[in-house]
């Protein structure tokens, strides 16, 4: 899959988003499929909870969740091209729901919808793009709007914790870090340190990732955040310093 038209700063026009999927119509999966993530899903989200998925594109990793038992996904994309693709897909398959919404802006769902949110890219494409500052924080207030109190919001991101917990943690939760080795070409590298997936990585702000995780790695990074109105601001969950490195 090739950035196309335009470049990053433009994924926050939606006419970039319409002429992309018109060009490209293979269904293509950010970071990682389905199948790699289920164990860690399984552990955070019951398959009765309500769980949003934020610029789907037309990815098949929802399908994957209701194959697996999830049984109510809505996805939005700001793409009405791509949406109406997958409406017309999936227009047999009732635990699936399309729509198409901005994420910086997502008002037609009341406050507290939502158990879960799973974003693959979505923030990481915004900060790409022009105004990245002020949409990013407009995502992230509107993701933290919609979750329910205890909710989860599942960042699946290229970005070390440098790059990522400062934004975060403008945001009332908790915070675990979990990685995931990044898979090329659809190979696993043999060579590299493997992590368990499902257990948080015993990372302290203002340290070097090398220190826990090796240097170099090849990994997608995976924050889950805990929403939680007790909170003055976002922290790190201090539960993850119990683990072992």
């Amino acid at each position: 899959m090739t950035l196309g038209i335009g470049g990053t700063q433009s994924y926050g026009d939606p006419s970039y988003w319409d002429n992309r999927y018109n060009q490209e119509e293979s269904p293509f999966d950010w970071y990682q499929k389905y199948s790699a993530l289920a164990p860690l899903l399984h552990l955070l989200i019951s398959p009765s909870q309500r769980t949003l998925v934020i610029g789907c594109g037309n990815s098949p990793f929802s399908e994957g969740m209701a194959d697996d038992g999830f049984e109510d996904i809505v996805n939005i994309d700001i793409s009405p091209v791509v949406i109406e693709a997958m409406q017309k897909k999936y227009a047999n398959h009732p635990r699936l729901k399309y729509i198409t919404m901005d994420v910086r802006d997502m008002s037609t769902f009341e406050t507290g919808s939502f158990d879960a949110v799973i974003d693959k890219g979505t923030l990481d494409s915004i900060l790409c793009g022009n105004n990245s500052k002020q949409n990013s924080n407009k995502m992230l207030q509107e993701v933290e709007r919609v979750l329910k109190d205890k909710g989860i919001y599942i960042l699946i991101t290229y970005a070390a914790p440098s790059y990522r917990l400062n934004l975060l943690k403008s945001i009332k939760w908790k915070i675990k870090l979990h990685v995931i080795e990044k898979i090329v070409c659809g190979v696993k590298s043999e060579d590299q340190q493997k992590w368990e997936l499902t257990r948080p990585i015993p990372y302290q702000q203002g340290k070097s990732m090398e220190e826990f995780i090796g240097k170099t790695p090849d990994v997608h990074y995976i924050y889950v955040c805990t929403k939680d109105d007790s909170l003055e601001q976002g922290e790190l969950d201090a539960s993850v310093y119990m683990h072992d490195k």
